[in-house]
């Protein structure tokens, strides 16, 4: 038998390729996860804007925010009240024209219960925070 003709891959060249594969993906890996979660803010931050149009204009029906603390008040459906919703919605009244509307993420698919994403109007206007997961939110 004639072993001259070899093809094929050794077990140091596999080894290799598979540390150099495992090394990337543990560097791309966090990167796509986190621009998943600023999707997931970029979602809660359009639902708060519709919150909020709707406490606005029940504000200017009763000619304030008072009263407009609930989704029955509001007129609109609850959008964390879906199942696997990624964040539960609330919304605060702070004064007779000033308000906080909070979205926290719920734990499902990979959520960190606790993160925040929140929206506060007043009289001087309108600010947006949130924490941990979507601390760079502006």
């Amino acid at each position: 038998m004639n072993m001259k003709n070899k093809s094929g891959f050794t077990l140091l060249e596999i080894i290799i390729v598979i540390i150099i594969v495992g090394v990337l993906a543990s560097l791309a890996l966090p990167r796509f996860f986190s621009t998943v979660e600023y999707s997931r803010s970029t979602e809660a931050l359009n639902a708060l804007g519709v919150i909020r149009k709707s406490v606005v204009r029940c504000g200017m029906v009763n000619d304030n925010v008072v009263g407009c603390d609930n989704f029955a008040a509001i007129d609109i459906d609850n959008p964390g009240a879906e199942p696997g919703a990624h964040f539960s919605y609330q919304i605060a009244v702070t004064g007779a024209n000033a308000f906080t509307v909070t979205a926290t993420r719920n734990t499902v698919n990979g959520g960190t219960s606790g993160d925040l994403v929140e929206l506060s109007v007043s009289g001087a206007g309108q600010t947006r925070s949130g924490t941990t997961a979507f601390a760079s939110i502006k």
